[in-house]
């Protein structure tokens, strides 16, 4: 029986996709300890995993920071050095004290790399969105032409990163944030949805998307089933909702809204054929679905082909835009150019001619491996 240690940012978007995967080694009879804060941990434990709890939150205010310009990515990088000051002792003292064979951490999740650095144990990238290597980098698709990499707050912010860096002796690359590839990755997309995907050599692993079971539900009637999610942090978007209200409402469609922290009496009054939460078990519903009206977050597409079901995409972030194109161009999701309950409506219409190639891209996402193929990498990493 091996340790390995998991380290991630306390975000579900990056936290989930890891879980599977804690749930493969501890049913192959692995330990697994994982860290992350206490907004996430939860997840992690109800895996199987150890918790070790650390002092991280997601910056405040996200549902702001739509756009990645220089001032707002210097924020970013001065919360997560923040951050890494107070959650690495933790870290280090943890796993000295209960040592690892193996580091898995999220791939922005810079403190994992150092504590492998400390141990001298293998290190292995865990990535929820786009890889990155030596020839591709995903500032190409995020980051606009005008994007100012020589604004003074930002330099100050990566200079402030190597310094702490410098501070420790075992981390002979201060580079943390930036252009470091693990010497193992694994990738929770399928090799084809990858962008540059034919420069990937074998040090990454595209396991595909690895999904949680997530209990049962039944639509309510014979009609369509339309789920409406614009994902866990940037979803304070009124107006998308009430748009899918209007287009939908009273018709033979059955909507399902999950609204995560939105004040929901902005929506005004729900037709009887609308239904709205908080949290919806997204993976069950989607079994049922015929279009998702989505964010375009990397793990609800890879959820909604897993299951064949066709997404309309209304993204916010660079990030987002570049999934929801991606999505477009292998021909498993619409990006209407506006959002608007004529502009919907007609989406997802054409969305439902797209099934078919949902349903092509979710086998060759299942044949990838998902969460057995990657315990396999892992286990390797071990003789």
């Amino acid at each position: 029986m091996a340790h390995f240690a998991f380290v991630s940012a306390p975000a579900p978007g990056h936290v989930n996709p890891t879980l599977p995967l804690v749930a493969e080694l501890v049913r192959r009879g692995h330990r697994v300890s994982y860290a992350t804060g206490p907004s996430t941990v939860d997840g992690a434990v109800a895996a199987g995993a150890a918790p070790v709890v650390l002092p991280s939150r997601l910056p405040p205010d996200m549902d702001a920071r739509g756009e990645f310009t220089a001032d707002q990515l210097a924020v970013t990088l001065e919360h997560f050095l923040a951050d890494a000051r107070v959650s690495f002792p933790v870290l280090a003292e943890h796993f000295t004290a209960d040592r690892p064979e193996v580091v898995c951490y999220d791939s922005v999740t810079f403190t994992g790399r150092m504590l492998a650095n400390l141990l001298g144990v293998p290190d292995v990238a865990l990535v929820p969105t786009f890889a990155e290597n030596e020839r591709f980098s995903a500032t190409q698709v995020y980051l606009p032409a005008s994007f100012d990499h020589t604004h003074p707050r930002l330099v100050a912010a990566i200079g402030a990163m190597g310094e702490f860096a410098a501070g420790h002796e075992f981390l002979a690359d201060p580079n943390l944030m930036f252009g470091y590839v693990a010497p193992v990755s694994i990738v929770f997309i399928p090799r084809e949805f990858q962008l540059a995907g034919e420069t990937f050599d074998d040090r990454f692993h595209f396991v595909g998307p690895t999904v949680a079971d997530a209990g049962e539900w039944s639509p309510d009637g014979d009609g369509p089933v339309l789920l409406v999610s614009l994902g866990t942090v940037f979803n304070q978007r009124p107006d998308v909702y009430r748009a899918c209200v209007e287009a939908f409402g009273d018709t033979e469609w059955q909507v399902v809204m999950s609204t995560g922290e939105l004040d929901t009496s902005l929506l005004g009054p729900l037709p009887g054929n609308v239904w709205a939460a908080r949290r919806v078990p997204q993976v069950a519903v989607l079994r049922h679905a015929t279009a998702f009206v989505s964010h375009a977050g990397m793990n609800s597409l890879m959820e909604a082909v897993l299951h064949g079901v066709p997404v309309v995409a209304v993204p916010r972030i660079p990030e987002q835009r570049a999934v929801a194109r991606r999505a477009e161009e292998l021909g498993v999701a619409r990006v209407p150019a506006e959002v608007t309950a004529e502009s919907l409506r007609a989406a997802v219409e054409e969305a439902r001619g797209l099934r078919a190639g949902a349903v092509a891209l979710g086998d060759l996402a299942r044949r990838a491996g998902g969460a057995p193929a990657a315990a396999d990498v892992l286990e390797k990493l071990l003789t």
